[in-house]
């Protein structure tokens, strides 16, 4: 608590407060009361100190209780009151006679008076912050105005010194800088009146040189420090301080210096001489200055950074500017160059003669170099003597030709090298003996260029200088070296170009001679591309034409099929129809009366088809006797149906063919366009499906495709795959029926009959694929599967043969008989207990190289069955060349044994055949043997033996 008294002129009592309070109050109120007394008036106030006086210790006491907030004490004249947030007493002792009035008047005159002082005292309180707010406001716009001036850094940190210096005392400051990532600090500024010299702020000091500094401790520790220094110490444990980190002082304020939450540095104020300076308003006010301090440290820092950047950019940018300029008089040399270069290479052209281009010569050298002294010296064609054949020198334009020496022109020439010499380089060869003195007339400097033809040194281009200021450089031996390059290509043009003009005139002369010659040869050309063109016209039409009808053919049915297509399927065009042909027994035709008679009613029906169409239709052969029709049909079915009959009515016309008369008819397949057709080939599918109906139906008839063809047709691509498969995993297997002596009914042999046992559909018969398989060619493969099983078989042994079906398609085969042998004989079986079956059409196809297979086979023991005999073109001239060992009477006869109406007719054939076969010495079988009046008319009859269902079924097993 402050003690203050203010009552002037009373000499306070022993052990009372020096008197210095409210000096007027103390005076004003003492003359109101009887001198003997005592008096003592103060107050508490907030933010001010407490202002107090008393005139001895005693009263000093009652005054402090009642401040405190006790009551008056009795006896004792005065008050106690509270003003806002302040206390004020004053107390007065005095006799007992002294008058009520003036005792209230004491009072009230304490009342104004302490409250008069106290606002006084408030009033200087609010100038002194004001004050305060003012210098800091002055020092912040100082430390502004230096963060943006022109002043060096150790000035400026000099002039915040001083700034700190109006806000508290600071005769010794510094302002260090922390870098905690490095493990050092460098002091930026240091100003101290006991240490000047401690620290340099040139060096960065290691953290392990300042271990035991406050100034490492402040930067640790992050928060201001306050107090004498051996008191800071003391409170962070840091050892007593060494003369190393300077003197104690008897005050130190720290604050730290921070960049976000990192502490960068510290600002440090101390005195030697005065204890207890810095208060705590002197911290939180360093503090806030140390704010703005950073904030201009950054920006000086920042600002020097720029400009360090900025002249280091400025540098780059001269040095840049400098390699441009050079590069930009480097370019200009280049374009002087190229242009120069350009004219030479056009001079060498449009050139009158020598003369004049070795003149544009120099002029474009000079436009390149000091070319006062220019001469062009060429080797002869002896090589023994230099013609210079142009020449410009100060000291004389003429230079007589010479025989090659040891001049600076031979040196080039012999060396092969481009020489630039200065005079003591010219000495120097002088001295080598590599040139001879040139006499008293000595070039200053003398730059010469080999001239080069086909790489050979022909020539030298040469400058020199007689005047010392003048001399030539590296970039000049560059420059004249390009043009040199050029000359040298230029001399050459302008020896081709004599050679040329040379030529021209013969050449001229040649052109003429060769030029009617070339007349008369194109006469010729012309004839011939003529004859090539119609030639070209004549394959195209047969490349798209059949030759026999001139129709066109499949690929330019296909292409109209196409873009007739392509119209109904954008709207553009109507409906249509395919209408595919085939004619009927053609093939008796050619058989019978020739080709050239089939030949004949092909064209004569392609006539009647085209003859029957209208304009816009297509025709077309698409090969053999198979004819197509593209017609339109907006009209639908039945526009088709009516051009189909008529078709037929036309081709069924009779006509007379190589003297006899032919009734021809056609099978007709009809597939109606559908937008779900992709190419005309679907269509020519379709329509081929219809026809093979319609010849199945009975022919000389047409068929529309519809769903159900479609169904079939999909069927069938799936019976194939399946067929495929069932190849592969052999599930083909041989069925045996037995083959029966018809007189005592012993098993004589068996025929293998083909089975398939299909994965879903069971066990089928060869009615079921075997249409397929001839027509895919897949029946030759089940084929060989049944083959090899049959002949294991009869290599189990056993008795008896048997027989296994043959299709035409293996004797097509050249390789057949040998492989059917092979397969005996690597199974060990007997050939002669394996018989062939046969049918008439396979005998047809190429009867020596058949004949030719069944006597090898024959020879090996392997017998041949005519099958179905009497059902197909039957010729007895097949039965004595082929080594046929016996027939095999259709079903279709046998059926008819016992048939009501037709038996007489069935008995005259069998008994027919078997006459024939009888008197061939060959065997017979009956097939299809289910009656016994057919087994017993057959034994009647002389068949020896048969086979059906009445003398035994297929089974998996052979009856032995």
């Amino acid at each position: 608590m402050i003690h203050c008294s203010g009552l002037e002129g009373a000499a306070p009592a022993a052990g009372a407060a020096v008197p210095d309070g409210p000096g007027r109050t103390w005076a004003v109120l003492a003359s109101l009361l009887p001198e003997a007394g005592w008096m003592a008036l103060g107050w508490q106030a907030a933010g001010l100190a407490t202002c107090a006086g008393a005139s001895d210790g005693e009263a000093w006491a009652r005054l402090q209780q009642v401040l405190d907030g006790g009551p008056v004490p009795d006896g004792v004249l005065g008050a106690a009151w509270d003003e806002g947030e302040a206390r004020l007493a004053a107390l007065a002792g005095c006799p007992d006679t002294l008058e009520p009035a003036r005792r209230q008047a004491w009072c009230a005159a304490a009342r104004t008076l302490l409250e008069a002082e106290l606002h006084e005292r408030r009033l200087q309180a609010r100038v002194q912050e004001l004050e305060q707010s003012r210098r800091l406001q002055q020092a912040l716009y100082e430390i502004a105005d230096l963060a943006g001036g022109e002043v060096e850094m150790q000035e400026v940190l000099a002039r915040l010194h001083g700034i700190i210096g109006t806000l508290m005392y600071a005769p010794s400051c510094y302002i260090v800088e922390y870098d905690e990532r490095r493990g050092s600090l460098r002091f930026l500024y240091y100003a101290d009146d006991r240490d000047p010299q401690l620290a340099d702020g040139g060096r960065e000091w290691p953290v392990q040189e300042m271990a035991d500094s406050l100034t490492l401790a402040l930067l640790r520790h992050g928060r201001a420090l306050r107090g004498p220094s051996a008191g800071i110490r003391r409170a962070l444990g840091l050892p007593q301080r060494s003369r190393r980190h300077g003197s104690d002082s008897l005050d130190w304020l720290g604050v730290p210096l921070r960049r976000g939450e990192r502490v960068c540095g510290a600002i440090v104020v101390q005195s030697y001489d005065r204890a207890g300076c810095y208060s705590e308003e002197d911290r939180a006010l360093l503090g806030f200055v140390a704010q703005h301090v950073q904030t201009m440290l950054d920006r000086r820092q920042a600002q020097v950074e720029l400009e360090r950047r900025v002249l280091e950019r400025t540098l780059e940018l001269e040095r840049a500017n400098r390699e441009l300029q050079e590069e930009v008089l480097e370019r200009q040399r280049a374009e002087r160059l190229q242009h120069a270069l350009y004219r030479i290479a056009e001079m060498a052209v449009s050139s009158q003669g020598p003369e004049q281009y070795y003149a544009k010569v120099h002029a474009a050298v000079d436009d390149l170099l000091y070319a006062r002294n220019f001469y062009i010296a060429l080797l002869a064609e002896d090589q023994q003597t230099i013609e210079f054949v142009y020449s410009v020198d100060q000291g004389g334009d003429h230079r007589p030709p010479r025989r090659t020496g040891k001049g600076l022109t031979e040196y080039v020439m012999r060396t092969g090298t481009t020489l630039l010499a200065h005079r003591a380089d010219i000495d120097r060869l002088i001295a080598a003996g590599e040139v001879h003195d040139p006499g008293p007339v000595r070039a200053s400097s003398w730059l010469g260029v080999p001239l080069r033809r086909d790489g050979e040194v022909v020539g030298v281009i040469a400058v020199q200088s007689y005047d010392p200021k003048i001399s030539f450089s590296s970039d000049d031996e560059r420059l004249l070296s390009f043009v040199a390059h050029n000359i040298g290509t230029g001399l050459a043009r302008q020896a081709a170009q004599e050679r040329l003009r040379l030529a021209h005139a013969d050449l001229e002369r040649r052109v003429a001679e060769r030029t009617s010659e070339l007349e008369r040869a194109n006469e010729q050309l012309l004839a011939q591309i003529g004859e090539r063109l119609r030639a070209e016209q004549r394959l195209t039409h047969q490349a798209l034409h059949d030759a026999l009808t001139g129709l066109p053919n499949r690929a330019c049915l296909l292409d109209s099929l196409g873009a007739a297509l392509r119209r109904a399927g954008d709207g553009a065009g109507h409906a249509f129809a395919v209408l595919f042909l085939d004619l009927d027994r053609f093939k008796v035709v050619n058989d019978s009366i020739g080709h050239a008679a089939g030949d004949e009613l092909l064209v004569e029906v392609a006539r009647r088809l085209v003859s029957a169409m209208r304009p816009g239709d297509v025709v077309a052969r698409l090969g053999g006797d198979e004819f197509a029709v593209l017609a339109a049909c907006p009209d639908g079915h039945d526009e088709v149906r009516e051009l189909a009959r008529r078709l037929l009515g036309v081709i069924g016309q009779p006509l007379w063919v190589a003297g006899r008369e032919l009734f021809p008819s056609a099978s007709m397949g009809i597939a109606l366009w559908h937008p779900r057709y992709r190419s005309g080939e679907e269509l020519l599918r379709d329509a081929d499906a219809a026809m093979y109906r319609a010849k199945n139906e009975g022919r000389d008839r047409y068929a529309m495709f519809d769903e159900a063809m479609r169904e079939q047709a999909v069927r069938s691509l799936d019976l194939e795959a399946d067929l495929r498969r069932a190849i592969q995993r052999r599930e083909f297997i041989p069925y045996y029926q037995p083959i029966v002596r018809l007189e005592d009914g012993a098993v004589v042999g068996h025929e293998a009959l083909l089975r398939w046992r299909h994965e879903k559909r069971g066990l089928l018969s060869p009615a079921a694929f075997i249409a397929l398989g001839e027509e895919s060619g897949l029946i030759e493969q089940v084929d060989w599967l049944l083959y090899e099983q049959v002949i294991e078989e009869l290599a189990r042994g056993g008795s008896g043969y048997i027989s296994v079906n043959v299709s035409p398609r293996h004797f097509r085969s050249p390789g057949f008989a040998r492989r059917l042998l092979g397969l005996l004989d690597g199974a060990g079986a007997d050939p002669a207990r394996l018989r062939l079956e046969i049918t008439e059409v396979a005998l047809m196809d190429d009867a020596p190289r058949i004949r030719r297979m069944l006597d090898s086979l024959r020879a090996r023991g392997v017998g041949a069955l005519l099958d179905d005999f009497g059902t197909g073109f039957s010729a007895l001239s097949y039965l004595h060349r082929f080594p046929i060992l016996g027939l095999k009477i259709d079903r279709s006869f046998v059926a008819g044994l016992d048939a009501e109406g037709g038996r007489e007719e069935s008995l005259a054939l069998v008994r027919a055949i078997l006459a024939l076969s009888h008197s061939l010495g060959m065997e017979t079988v009956g097939e299809g043997i289910e009656t016994e009046a057919q087994r017993a008319t057959l034994l009647e009859l002389g068949c020896s033996a048969g086979q059906g269902y009445l003398l035994g079924r297929p089974s998996a097993c052979r009856v032995r």
